[in-house]
């Protein structure tokens, strides 16, 4: 029997706290029921489905003939600040930066996450060959297939990993909630411009934003599984 030991006495070590695990492969996990799943209904012209996308694009298109101004600042937002062109740029400017950081291997990750990407939306849009809206008095033009969305699943997977990347370099707390912000408004913001400009149904969109979450989500599992690298560290750079 060892004596017990006395109430003042000193807590021992702390205990090594177990390692967070990356929440990237569940996020993935998750995501691909409602996308594969958005898919196959399009793919079989579900009748409900489209119903919604009709009713909402003709709504929108009503609006959007209604209200030239408007409408021509949906325009201007849709083909030079979210296009896909302009978030592609960012994604580059980054790239660059981390280059010239000499984080190789996490500037090369993130321009073939892009690259797969834009591999992915650009095949499926082949595959599904989903037809775009059309209307006797169209406000705007676009051309390929419509489903998923080019400019929603770009927007998505740009701000998605801008997002990942600022949140690994520790940025403060005014800057993250800044950016935060930045990418809602731009996701969100460019959907909403597909809709109203009658070039895309609803559904081309969500299906936009689900996949390029997936994309995302996907990436960042890859990256943290990367061998030799521990989830949620940041990035090794040359110095």
């Amino acid at each position: 029997m060892h004596p017990a030991a006395p109430l003042d006495s000193p807590p021992g070590p702390p205990r090594p706290s177990r390692p967070r695990r990356p929440r990237a492969p569940l996020v993935a996990g998750l995501l691909c029921v409602p996308a594969l799943l958005l898919i196959i209904l399009v793919e079989l012209e579900w009748g409900p489905l489209g119903t919604v996308d009709g009713d909402i694009a003709r709504t929108t298109h009503r609006w959007a003939v209604a209200n030239d101004g408007l409408t021509h600042a949906s325009r201007i937002l849709t083909d030079w600040v979210w296009d896909p062109w302009t978030m592609r740029a960012l994604i580059t400017t980054a790239v660059l930066w981390l280059a010239f950081r000499g984080a190789h291997w996490l500037a090369l990750w993130l321009a073939v996450t892009c690259a797969v990407g834009t591999v992915v939306q650009q095949g499926l849009k082949a595959a599904v060959d989903k037809p775009r809206p059309t209307w006797p008095d169209p406000v705007d033009s676009a051309h390929f297939a419509a489903f998923p969305s080019g400019h929603a699943m770009t927007a998505t997977v740009v701000c998605g990993l801008l997002l990942w990347l600022l949140r690994v370099y520790g940025v403060g707390p005014a800057a993250w909630r800044t950016a935060v912000a930045l990418a809602v408004v731009s996701v969100v913001g460019v959907g909403v411009t597909r809709i109203w400009n009658g070039v895309h149904w609803p559904s081309d969109v969500v299906g936009g934003w689900l996949l390029g979450a997936l994309t995302v989500a996907l990436a960042i599992a890859t990256y943290a599984y990367r061998p030799g690298t521990r989830p949620g560290t940041r990035p090794t750079e040359t110095p």
